[in-house]
């Protein structure tokens, strides 16, 4: 098989022929990073455009599509004409004169005939691959179609014979004369991000892996485990046992939040942890108690900066009965061991208030090491200044730090050993 697909009079470029490829491997990248398409084909001599999803499967496009809809009902009489579009927006380009505004871009056209797939193993393959394309796993993690489901679903292939590839990329291209001008010029990039999920009513599961977005290892709150304490992806599920758990003011007194009392409270509260995703500037768990799987705390990566390879931990709180148990030591146990030895951090710190000598004193134990305070650093729920302190550690410190850290755990398990 060629790496190019063959130019054809509809797949070759009027203008810009520089922007036009044919490169396999390029083509199959933008429509395997694109979700969704554009379809357009003719019905009674008039054209219709319709957004779908679509999946590649080899040199196979799926598109899908209601058995009921304009295209599922002309397409049951024999194969279709179609054009279909998949643009991937990548910035906009600002000139300093209105013709040569421009984009950064990359798209793929294909013509051709869609079929319908009739074929039941065909079809049902390719549905598991249109939701595998959301998130790789999602076809076994969810029910497969019934008879019902198949009749109400068309899906329609498409060969990759008639395939071309269009792209911009660079700056700004302006008129010689025109770049003394005072106007401002240049590119601002265009990013898909993904998140919070929003889990709905009623769903018990963690949040998966598999989601898009969660593959950004920094940014992926990755199920953790220990011998007393879990950590689990932190879902808007958990506020009833969080309001359980937490419901003591003691153990809100330093957080930067008030108690949120009812479950709906909760919830608002956890938007907004779950919101700092969207940047990717913080993930967080919920804790669990290993034995019952009763929900104890909450605690969370922020700061989250993988250029420079450092996360804080914070944003934790744990009700009180679990206070100076092994569930804290452990917890952090296991959130140190991903930053330095699965994200390769080179620093993670802590901060805290200065009045809240307790969490100094537990930070301390970890092996983290006072670094300073920065004065008037934010404010509390009550509108006063808090002046933060800061701890920090280094993977240089690490290994020590966390061998202390198992020796004192295991003690702990074997003088609970001996107590029972």
């Amino acid at each position: 098989m060629s790496d190019t697909y063959p130019r054809t009079s509809r797949t070759t470029a009027t203008r810009y022929r520089e922007r036009m490829h044919y490169d396999r491997e390029l083509a199959h990248a933008i429509l395997d990073e694109a979700f969704d398409c554009t379809v357009a084909f003719v019905v009674d001599g008039e054209p219709r455009v319709l957004p779908t999803l679509q999946v590649r499967v080899g040199e196979t496009l799926y598109l899908h599509g209601s058995s009921g809809g304009r295209l599922g009902l002309s397409v049951r009489h024999g194969e279709v004409p179609v054009a279909v579009s998949v643009t991937l927006l990548d910035g906009i380009v600002y000139a300093r004169s209105h013709v040569h505004h421009s984009a950064n871009y990359r798209s793929v056209v294909v013509h051709g005939a869609a079929r319908l797939v009739s074929d039941p193993e065909e079809k049902q393959a390719a549905m598991a691959a249109l939701v595998d394309k959301v998130g790789a796993g999602r076809a076994a993690d969810s029910r497969v179609p019934n008879r019902r489901d198949l009749a109400e679903t068309s899906v329609l292939a498409l060969d990759l014979v008639e395939v071309s590839a269009r792209a911009r990329t660079g700056g700004v291209i302006d008129e010689p004369e025109d770049l003394a001008l005072p106007h401002w010029a240049g590119v601002l990039p265009v990013r898909r991000v993904f998140g919070p999920a929003e889990t709905d009513d009623g769903v018990t599961a963690a949040e998966p892996a598999y989601l898009p977005g969660s593959a950004l290892p920094w940014a992926a709150p990755v199920p953790l485990a220990g011998r007393h304490v879990r950590l689990e992806p932190l879902t808007l599920g958990h506020a009833a046992g969080l309001v359980e758990a937490l419901g003591d003011d003691e153990v809100w007194r330093y957080l930067p939040a008030h108690r949120p009392q009812t479950v709906p409270a909760m919830r608002d509260y956890l938007a907004r942890l779950l919101s700092a995703r969207w940047a990717g500037s913080q993930v967080a768990w919920a804790q669990i108690e290993a034995g019952t799987g009763r929900v104890i705390g909450l605690t969370s990566y922020h700061d989250i900066d993988p250029e420079r390879r450092a996360l804080a931990i914070g944003h934790t709180a744990v009700g009180r009965p679990w206070w100076r148990t092994g569930v804290n030591t452990e917890a952090k146990l296991l959130l140190l061991e991903q930053a330095f030895d699965v994200l390769g951090a080179e620093r993670v710190f802590w901060y805290t208030d200065i009045r809240n000598e307790r969490s100094q004193q537990a930070i301390a134990r970890l092996g983290a090491v006072r670094e300073g305070v920065l004065r008037r650093h934010k404010q509390r729920p009550d509108g006063s200044w808090r002046d933060t302190v800061v701890f920090g550690m280094t993977a240089d410190e690490w290994p020590a730090a966390g061998d202390r850290l198992r020796e004192r755990l295991a003690a702990g398990a074997s003088m609970a050993a001996a107590a029972g």
